[in-house]
Order: structure tokens, then sequence, then C-alpha cells
């Protein structure tokens, strides 16, 4: 009786282990996106410029961790701080997940934007956010080139006091620096806030 009692647990231990299994394998199936789903295409962010602190980063530096980038400048009088409050929506919609989101702002304005600014500009959205900066224009043609990003001075504009014309969406690239999302500028959060999910959770 015994021996047929261990071998009836052992039996029910085995079938709880492959429902386990089996729905893990339903959570991490492919990804299904609102947003404009960028997965497997050539775009790659090509980069090794200065972050908040002067430390040289390159997508490596972030690893493991989702990535949105953002490119925008200081002077920007719309664009720019309405998405980087979405961002800031995003994330905390996140909750605990939202830790392991870096929201990059990268500015296409290093004649302006000054490390100094830089510092005094991004955290004020959220205090987790840092800034990509460039030393010239030149510096940033690998990444922008790489995604694909346009950025210019409008002209007529006088020096010192100018606007730029930039690409306004987003890139999100997956714990592996892959790039998988783009997120339209003024795009409602709560979709984004679903998609950024899947890829956090490794869809």
């Amino acid at each position: 009786m015994c021996g047929v009692l261990m071998q009836f647990q052992k039996m029910m231990r085995a079938s709880v282990l492959a429902l386990v299994v089996l729905l893990a394998a339903c959570n991490v199936g492919p990804a299904s996106f609102t947003n404009t789903d960028i997965t497997g295409s050539a775009l790659v962010a090509n980069f090794k410029l200065k972050d908040l602190s002067g430390t040289e980063r390159t997508m490596e530096s972030y690893k493991g961790k989702v990535v949105a980038m953002f490119f925008g400048y200081t002077h920007c009088p719309d664009v720019c701080p309405i998405t980087m409050q979405q961002w800031s929506e995003v994330k905390a919609k996140l909750g605990e997940k939202g830790d392991n989101l870096q929201v990059l702002f990268v500015s296409v304005d290093p004649e302006r934007d000054t490390p100094g600014l830089l510092r005094k500009y991004v955290p004020q959205f959220n205090p987790t956010f840092d800034a990509l900066t460039a030393s010239s224009s030149e510096e940033l043609t690998p990444l922008l080139a790489g995604l694909r990003v346009f950025a210019g001075k409008v002209e007529g504009g006088s020096p010192g006091n100018y606007l730029m014309d930039h690409t306004s969406a987003s890139y999100v690239f997956d714990q592996q620096g892959r790039a998988r999302l783009l997120v339209r500028h003024n795009a409602d959060s709560a979709p984004v806030v679903g998609d950024v999910e899947q890829i956090l959770d490794g869809k």
C-alpha cells in the first residue's frame, strides 16, 4: 500500500512540474506589440558617448536592462519635455518592473547641451533617467545613422538661439541591446506600458 502511495505522489509531482513548465513556456511566447515592432530590423545603437557622470558608455553598458532611447535637446520647447514626462509616467506605471527600464536622453545639440546643463535638465523628469552626450555632432553620427535618426539645425535661427529639427520617436531595446520597439511621439502611455512589460518579461 505504501509503495502505491509513493508512486502516486511521484506522479502528482511530475504532473505539477509539467504544468509549471507549460505555463512558463506560455509566458515567454512571442510578443504582441501595440506600438511599432522593429524586432529583427537592421537598426542598431552604435555609440560611444558620455553619461551624466562623465563615464563613457556603449550599448553594452546597459546589458541586462530594457533601454528606452529618445533624441532631443534641452532648449526644445515642446516635444522633448512632453516625451520625457511620458516616459516618467510609463516607468511609474510599471511599478517594481520599472526598475529594470533605463530611459536615456540623447542630446542632438552638443553645442549648447553641456554636461552641467544636462545634469539639471534630465533628472527633473525622473532621478533614474540618464543622458548621453557627445563632444561634437560628428561623434553622434554612428548612432544617428544606425537608427536612421535625423537631427539638424533649423535654418534662420540666430547663433545661440536656434531650434533643432529631430526625429521625435523613441526606440526601445531589449536586455541584449536589440532594437524591439518604435514608440511615436505622444503615444498613449497604457499601450507603451503593455509593450515594454512584455520585453521586460523576456518576450
